[in-house]
């Protein structure tokens, strides 16, 4: 085979590879806002917790029994979020994270009350809601 065949051939590839990636990140971008949309929908007028990390991160993980837990105990009542940063690099950056895991509590209005960065247990959790003012047993189910 002549050489400029084989550039062409290479250039071919390069080019569908390149196409390739990019379909795929608009994919996933496009998934990304479908679920913020469907996620910012279904937490309207409820106290928010949103925790940012990632699901490789180790103190990320521990953080999980500990959402899970507070997701059941007050469904209706509160929201609890997850966004895995290393996947959504966009949030991170709109909410100004710089450090895993990172809760953000916010009132159920949208508003932001408190940050805090590291594992953070169930009742340090339900306690900082009472020192915000927020009483998550009155809160409607």
């Amino acid at each position: 085979m002549n050489k400029p065949l084989k550039l062409a051939i290479l250039a071919a590839l390069a080019a569908g590879i390149a196409a390739t990636l990019v379909a795929r990140e608009r994919y996933r971008h496009a998934v990304r806002a479908e679920r913020a949309a469907a996620t910012a929908t279904a937490v309207a007028g409820l106290p928010r917790l949103l925790d940012l990390g990632a699901g490789k991160c180790v103190a990320c993980k521990a953080m999980m029994p500990v959402l899970d837990e507070i997701r059941v105990a007050f469904a209706g009542k509160m929201a609890v979020e997850f966004i895995d940063v290393w996947e959504n690099e966009e949030a991170a950056e709109k909410l100004g994270v710089e450090t895993i895991p990172t809760q953000i509590f916010f009132d159920a209005s949208g508003k932001e009350l408190f940050r805090h960065t590291g594992f953070i247990s169930k009742e340090d959790i339900l306690a900082k809601w009472k020192e915000l003012g927020v009483d998550l047993d009155a809160a409607p189910k």
